[in-house]
This record gives structure tokens, sequence and C-alpha cells, in this order.
């Protein structure tokens, strides 16, 4: 019969890099609406035991499981950015209140697979909004390990859906949702506390329910990014002039992991977690935004694929992404099947000047009913004003 004390676990918290997706409806109304799926990504911290103040249990039908606790601290959270609200989107764990869970086998006498349970209370936050919700939002998943890390190139889904949903939610392994969504969220006072019977936004139940998964990278580029989106839309190509500021949660954010960090031999993989380019396009009816999908992943390498390290690549070094973006317009989000082949030479990893440019086949633009509005023939990115680190820091 096995309990997690087999596992000889440390007692020190665990901190990995969470990719995530929210699908919010902002306004105060759930049912009229703007829906739009954001992709979210930080650094969070779960404590556990065999830290004090945690305990380890066997009930008496033999499972076996342990506590833990999401940590809540200002540097502490996920964050990304918004097009219906045109701002950045972050959320914290709210400090006043417990943000705890268990992890419990689910057969007895076997430590995994395993059900990992979480009760989050959190915030919200905008550059002018601070909101809080009522209820607790419970978050449940399965996983194969402790810790629960992902494949760094793995999707969230058994499958690609395309849209915002709403749809059924077919959750890949090591996966958390929301349980018991939609959740309304309402401006808060100074303690936290939801004020007023008026919300500003709500989290859905899908097309993603607040979905988390947790990923251990070597390092971790957030970017400013400015450039050049060359568009067909009608038979007439469109230039499209984008920027986004990696301080305001836009502009792009690369992972990197090293072949200890992955389980496919040799070689640097590496992961455009996040992107949010906006501009002005006229013929799409206005400001657009380009963002990857947080149902398809943008993978990609850095490197000749040889080294063993991620301190052994030589630079200048090619780096190279097959993204999936998606377009937001006022006339709602356009998505694309085929990825967009991004290409450019980092000179080292602080990344200022590297140019990433697009370069293939255009590619479809279409509805979530397979409508083709436009297409994306060419693209020019350029790195500015860069973060890198081990540890995604929000507050930047």
């Amino acid at each position: 019969m096995e309990t997690y004390e087999s596992l000889n676990l440390e007692p020190k918290p665990i901190r990995p890099h969470i990719l995530a997706a929210a699908t919010m409806v902002v306004g105060d109304d759930y049912y009229a609406g703007r829906r739009e799926t954001v992709p979210l990504s930080g650094f969070v911290q779960l404590n556990k035991w065999p830290m004090p103040g945690f305990e380890h249990h066997v009930d008496a039908q033999g499972y076996a499981s342990f506590d833990v606790e999401l940590i809540s601290a200002p540097e502490v959270g996920v964050k990304g950015y918004s097009y219906e609200l045109d701002d950045r989107v972050q959320i914290l764990t709210n400090p006043f209140l417990p943000n705890t869970g268990r992890i419990r086998q689910i057969m007895p006498g076997k430590n995994f697979p395993a059900h990992l349970d979480l009760r989050r209370f959190g915030i919200l936050e905008t550059s002018t909004l601070r909101l809080a919700h009522r209820d607790v939002i419970n978050t449940r998943g399965v996983v194969d390990s402790i810790p629960p890390y992902t494949r760094p190139l793995s999707g969230p889904y058994l499958g690609q859906p395309r849209g915002d949903g709403p749809f059924d939610v077919a959750s890949a392994p090591g996966v958390l949702g929301a349980t018991n969504l939609p959740e309304a969220w309402y401006p808060a006072n100074d303690e936290n506390e939801p004020v007023g019977r008026t919300p500003s936004v709500f989290f859905a139940p899908s097309a993603s329910p607040f979905l988390t998964m947790m990923v251990d990278p070597s390092m971790i580029m957030q970017v400013s990014l400015e450039g050049t989106l060359q568009l067909e839309v009608a038979g007439k190509t469109v230039k499209v002039e984008v920027a986004g500021d990696h301080r305001n949660a836009a502009g792009a954010e690369i992972l990197l992991f090293g072949p200890e960090k992955h389980v496919d031999g040799s070689g640097v993989q590496a992961r455009l977690a996040r992107l949010a380019v906006v501009g002005n396009c006229a013929e799409l009816g206005g400001r657009v935004m380009l963002r990857v999908s947080w149902s398809r992943p943008s993978s990609g390498t850095l490197g000749e694929g040889t080294e063993d390290s991620l301190s052994r690549i030589s630079y200048p070094s090619a780096v190279h992404f097959d993204a999936n973006v998606e377009l937001c317009t006022p006339g709602g989000t356009l998505y694309a099947d085929n990825p967009v082949h991004l290409a450019g030479k980092l000179r080292d990893l602080e990344a200022t000047g590297t140019e990433l440019r697009a370069s293939g086949a255009a590619v479809p633009l279409a509805t979530a009913d397979n409508q083709v509005k436009a297409r994306i023939t060419d693209g020019q990115l350029v790195m500015r004003d860069a973060h890198v680190g081990e540890t995604a820091t929000v507050n930047i």
C-alpha cells in the first residue's frame, strides 16, 4: 500500500511557472457581455506537506492525501492582456483568505494518478480596477507526479478546439480547471471584500474555465514588441503597425527549456507562451490584437538542437516558432488553423533588437464557424525592452 511518505518529499515549496487561461465575460450582464479567452502566465508558489503546518493522512478506506496551499504574496500571480479591456489582467491570490487544498489518491494505496484540489480566492487587477469574487473558486485536476509539471510543449486539451466557446472541455492530464463557474467579480475594498451588487467581469465555465497547467522552464523572457503585420482583407493588402509592452502584460513571453527540463533528448525547446500586439486595421473595423492560441501551443527551438544545456548555446543563435495565432477584431476573433512560422537570431539572452520574421504561405484567418475573413501574408516583430530571469515576476 503506497502512501505519499514513500516519495520522501522535501519540506520546501514548489515554485512552478503557470500557464493558464480564463474565458472572461466583460460587463455587468453575463448573458450579453463581451466574451474572450485570455491567455495568462506567471510565477506561483505551492506550499505543501511536509512543510510545518501541513499534514499527511491515510483515511479509514486507505486513501492517502496531503495538504497544499497556494501562497499569497504581491509578486506571485499570473497575468495576461485583455483585448476587450484593452489592458493587462493580473490574477493574485487573496492574502486575507485561505487558498488551500490537497492531493489525494484516486485509488487507495496507489499514489498516482491523484486528484489535486484547490479552493481559490482571487484578486483581479487591471491598471484601473481591483476586483474580488464572493464565492470560492474550486479547481480540480488529475496529476501523475509531484511536482505536477506537464511536458513543456503540451496542450491543455485532449484535442484542439477552436473558438472562445461555449463548448465542452476535455482537459489533458495535469491540467486544473474551475468546477463551479460562472463567478462574478465585483469592485473590492481595501480588505479585498467584494462591494455592491454590480459586477465588472465574469469567469465563464467554458471555453477555458480558469484552466491551469504547471511547467518548469530554464529561463523566461518577457519582451516588448513592435513591428508590422501584413494582412490580405477582401483582396486588398493591408499593413498594420502593432506594438505591445511587456510591462503591461503585452508583447511576448518566451519560455526556454534545456534538455534537463524535457524528455526529448538534446536541444533547447522554446514555447511562445503569450503574445499580444495591438494595432489598428480599418478594413477589419478598427483595433485589432494578435495573440497566441491557448488551445494550440506555439512550440519552437533555440540553437542547433544538439546542445546538452541552455548554457551551451552559442550566440548569435537561431530561434524558431510555429506560432498558432488568433486575431481579435471588433467583429469577433479570427482563428488560424495553420501555424505562422516565426524565425530570428538571438544575439544573447537579453534579446533586445532581435527581429522575428514570418515566412511561408499565407495563413487564413477564419471565424469559429470557418468563414475566412483575412489572411496573414507577412509579418515582422522586433524585440525591444526585455526582462529575462528564471522566474517571471508579475509586478515589473
